[in-house]
């Protein structure tokens, strides 16, 4: 497994794929110590993100928002949202990354009315604590998704019927002022971090 930076072009994009055409999503475990200066730098990538920190307490910054997450806790980082990582010390998290379409096909109803109005929408993240009932449910669901990991057997099929049902909580439970409508991401904070940092 390869540690200490993240490959992005000029406008901070991961050059890394991700998986593989035929199976878009990707499970690591990463400790935040092996990194230089203990962080994962800002970076952004067409797959949704959920991180969960089995050790330590992490700063997630996203946009010009800074998220600190302790022992337990877990977070959703949308689609195309620019985000780094950061422990002063310690600091374990595994976490796994997917194209949306892993979920169900782009031109399908599933896609349309399940999938796409998050990934369109104004939610950059979504925190998830251990003491809210759906919080919970989803935590348990990640730690299971990255258990399956390790069983070669079934691991592909076991990972997406795992992942649509974190997604249904999800869903369910995520705030979308109407969750008919579309919404674009505003990207004005992102575009000022990403000048900033171009600039140092």
């Amino acid at each position: 497994m390869d540690y200490n930076k993240i490959l992005t072009d000029e406008e901070f994009m991961e050059i890394k794929q991700h998986g593989s055409s035929d199976y878009p999503f990707q499970y690591y475990y990463d400790n935040l110590e092996l990194f230089d200066f203990h962080c994962i730098e800002w970076h952004w990538h067409r797959e949704f993100e959920f991180l969960y920190v089995e050790s330590g307490q992490v700063t997630c910054g996203i946009g010009e928002k800074q998220i600190i997450l302790s022992e337990g806790e877990a977070i959703f980082i949308n689609s195309k949202i620019l985000h780094r990582f950061y422990a002063s010390s310690g600091g374990i998290i595994p976490n796994f990354v997917c194209m949306p379409e892993f979920i169900a096909p782009e031109n399908s109803l599933i896609y349309k009315k399940y999938i796409l109005p998050i990934i369109s929408s104004n939610i950059y993240f979504q925190r998830f604590q251990p003491d809210e009932l759906w919080q919970t449910k989803i935590i348990q669901t990640m730690i299971k998704i990255m258990e399956i990991q390790r069983n070669e057997k079934i691991r592909e099929l076991a990972t997406l019927a795992l992942l649509q049902d974190l997604w249904l909580t999800f869903y369910e439970n995520v705030k979308l002022s109407n969750k008919g409508d579309v919404q674009t991401v505003d990207e004005v904070a992102q575009k000022r971090v990403q000048l900033i940092m171009q600039y140092i």
